[in-house]
């Protein structure tokens, strides 16, 4: 997801800090929802082994439903950003999307 781990006395705002067996150890700083897109879209290419605009149309269906079930399309320019990536525009994305949720109705 793209966190940081802090010590705990550096803990700010909306951190989340981790405490083991009563003390606490580490602080998490969570990415802002934007990056951890960027984060999401570089495993997903990890895990396919090539670039995400090379994949077949099948699996390029696949990574929008993985990415819409993460949250990837609440986030602001979430659409142009995977479309992007995948090599598409944004309206075969709204495609992809409309057609897993036509078969989910």
């Amino acid at each position: 997801m793209g966190g940081a781990m802090v010590a705990p006395q550096e803990a700010q705002g909306d951190d989340v800090v981790l405490a083991w067996e009563g003390e606490d150890v580490v602080a998490v700083q969570l990415p802002h929802l934007s990056d951890s897109l960027d984060h999401i879209l570089a495993e997903l290419e990890r895990r396919h082994g090539v670039p995400l605009a090379e994949l077949d149309r099948k699996t390029k269906q696949s990574v929008v439903r993985i990415l819409e079930t993460r949250g990837a399309f609440s986030v602001r320019h979430g659409v142009e950003t995977v479309a992007n990536a995948l090599g598409v525009s944004r309206f075969t994305v709204y495609n992809y999307l409309n057609r897993e949720n036509g078969r989910t109705s």
